[in-house]
Order: structure tokens, then C-alpha cells, then sequence
């Protein structure tokens, strides 16, 4: 029974470490007002493209997408429903 709980204790830490491999900010706007958000994660992964598919509900439109040492900045916008 320790060995299950153990297991399930390893599984929740490495999804927390997995979760704060990438963040996000606060909603910036687009100068012509469109609401963006900006997520960084490490770079070559797609991360940021699934966390702004899943923020978004589905579509969304790259602001602009930088990479420097190591990490991916996407800045998006949700795409009107």
C-alpha cells in the first residue's frame, strides 16, 4: 500500500514540475485594443501553442513568437467565437 501511495506521490510532483516548466502573464493589449496573453516555454516544445489552444477554447492568432536562451515567448490572441 506505501508503494502505491509513493508511486502516486511521484506522479503528482513530476506534473507539478512539468506545469511550472512553462508560465504565463497577466492579458496585455495589441495596440488596436485586441486582449493578448504572453506564455513562455522551453524552447522546441509545443507548450505554449497547447496552453493557448487551451486558454482560447480552440483558435487562436500569433502576436509575435521570440526564442532566446533556452525559452519560447508567444505572445496570442483568442479568436472571436
Amino acid at each position: 500500500m506505501h508503494w502505491v501511495r509513493g508511486a502516486a506521490l511521484s506522479v503528482v510532483v513530476a506534473m507539478t514540475g512539468a506545469l511550472a516548466a512553462c508560465s504565463s502573464a497577466p492579458p496585455l493589449f495589441a495596440p488596436d485594443g485586441q486582449p493578448t496573453t504572453l506564455v513562455q516555454c522551453p524552447a522546441g516544445s509545443d507548450n505554449c501553442d497547447q496552453q493557448a489552444q487551451a486558454m482560447c477554447g480552440g483558435a487562436f492568432d500569433t502576436i509575435r513568437t521570440t526564442t532566446q536562451n533556452g525559452v519560447r515567448s508567444l505572445l496570442y490572441a483568442c479568436r472571436g467565437k
